[in-house]
């Protein structure tokens, strides 16, 4: 039994998978600290998204875990036998020129389902110079789920879960607490919004 992983959570079961990731994991010198929240249904945030080493770490992160979850992911990567190793741990191919769709279709998935883990990126790109954009918030609005708040923090090599929101329908202050809580957090590389913030 994972201590991180609540026992409600569905598992991937893949044990070959999760031997790579912690033997990744230790190799490399990262760790994860907190732990998933017992709730049948929740967007994980994760942030800031700086660089590609991202996912290396998320992807080594979800092996470790052996949880089922799903993430979202530019379109463009879906392609081949790539592709279809993104599906198959999970991977859902979103063309960002279709913002509207993306959110209605999630909160569609959220209602048809028991159970559902979504992580989400909610600035939708590596540039160092753009913010959080706010789907991921219409997201958890129009699905009546939590946003649970997570980072990689290259500066200390840790994986962190940090405080479950329950958001309030109001984006401006939500946003505005979510970007406080990650204004510290050293992805691989600074972002402009991080230096820039002023809390209100």
């Amino acid at each position: 039994m994972n201590p991180l992983v609540p026992a409600s959570y569905v598992r991937r079961n893949a044990p070959v998978a999760n031997f790579i990731g912690r033997t990744l994991m230790r190799l490399s010198g990262w760790r994860i600290e907190g732990s998933l929240p017992d709730v049948p249904k929740v967007i994980i945030a994760v942030a800031p998204h700086t660089s590609n080493w991202d996912f290396v770490v998320g992807v080594m992160t979800l092996f470790v875990l052996d949880v089922k979850l799903s993430f979202l992911g530019k379109h463009t990567l879906f392609k081949g036998w790539f592709g279809k190793w993104m599906r198959s741990i999970g991977g859902i191919p979103v063309d960002r020129s279709q913002p509207n769709g993306v959110v209605g279709e999630t909160v569609a998935a959220f209602n048809r389902a028991d159970k559902l883990v979504l992580a989400v990126a909610p600035e939708g790109t590596r540039q160092l110079d753009r913010g959080f954009k706010t789907g991921f918030l219409h997201m958890a609005y129009g699905a009546k789920v939590p946003v649970l708040l997570a980072y990689f923090d290259f500066s200390r090599k840790v994986i962190g879960f940090g405080p479950l929101i329950q958001p309030s329908g109001d984006a401006e202050k939500d946003l505005q607490e979510i970007l406080a809580y990650f204004q510290p957090i050293r992805g691989k590389y600074r972002k402009v919004w991080q230096e820039s913030f002023v809390a209100k």
